[in-house]
C-alpha cells in the first residue's frame, strides 16, 4: 500500500501555486485610461497566450486527478477546485479575446485617413477594450480566490488519525479515505430492485 501521508499538503501547495500564477497575470494586465495606454499587439498576444496556458493547466490538473485511481485517496475536493476555477478563467479568455479583436481593428485602420466616422470607431474600440480589461482583471481575481479558498479548506489529517476519530469528528474536507478495518468483509455489489439475482450453476 502506498503511503500518501503528506499528499494533502502537496495538493494544497499546487492549488496555491496556480492561484499565484493567476495573480501574477492580473498584475501584468492594466486598464488603460486613454488610447495612448493601449498595449501593443505583441504584449497583448503574450498575455493572451499566458491566459490560455493557465486555462489549459486547470484542465490538465483535472485530467490527472481524475485518472489517478487510489483506494486511499479521494481527490474530489481537488477536482472541484480546478473545475470551479475554470469558470472565471473561461470568462477571462472570452473577455480578453473580445478586447484583442479591438486591437486588431485599430491596427487595420491605423494608417487610414482621419474622418469623423473613423475617430468614432477608434473611440468605440478603445471603450470596448477598456471595459473588457476590467472584466478580465475581475475574472482572474475570482479564479485565484477560488483556488486559494479551496486550498485553505483541504484538511491534512493523516489517514491513521482519521481512522481513530469517531464518525462525527472526522473532517468532511479530507482527501484521504478511511483505511478499511482489518479482516473486514468485502463489500457486496448493490443489486437494483428490478434486477434478477444471478443464477448459480448446478
Amino acid at each position: 500500500m502506498t503511503d500518501h501521508t503528506g499528499r494533502a499538503g502537496l495538493e494544497r501547495e499546487e492549488l496555491y501555486a496556480v492561484a499565484h500564477e493567476f495573480d501574477e497575470l492580473r498584475t501584468e494586465i492594466s486598464v488603460p485610461g486613454a488610447p495612448s495606454g493601449l498595449p501593443n499587439l505583441t504584449t497583448a498576444s503574450k498575455q493572451l497566450a499566458t491566459l490560455a496556458g493557465l486555462t489549459k493547466d486547470l484542465s490538465e490538473a483535472v485530467r490527472y486527478s481524475a485518472e489517478y485511481d487510489s483506494p486511499e485517496l479521494d481527490l474530489g475536493l481537488v477536482i472541484d477546485a480546478y473545475t470551479s476555477a475554470s469558470v472565471p478563467a473561461g470568462r477571462a479568455m472570452e473577455n480578453y479575446t473580445q478586447a484583442y479583436a479591438q486591437l486588431g481593428s485599430l491596427r487595420r485602420f491605423a494608417e487610414a485617413p482621419a474622418t469623423a466616422d473613423l475617430r468614432d470607431a477608434r473611440l468605440a474600440a478603445f471603450c470596448v477594450f477598456q471595459e473588457r480589461m476590467i472584466y478580465v482583471r475581475d475574472d482572474l481575481k475570482e479564479a485565484a480566490n477560488t483556488l486559494r479558498g479551496s486550498a485553505d479548506r483541504i484538511d491534512g489529517t493523516p489517514p491513521r488519525i482519521l481512522a481513530a476519530l469517531s464518525r462525527s469528528a472526522r473532517p468532511t474536507n479530507s482527501i484521504y479515505r478511511i483505511p478499511p478495518e482489518p479482516n473486514a468483509p468485502a463489500p457486496t455489489p448493490t443489486r437494483l430492485a428490478d434486477t434478477p439475482a444471478p443464477r448459480h450453476a448446478r
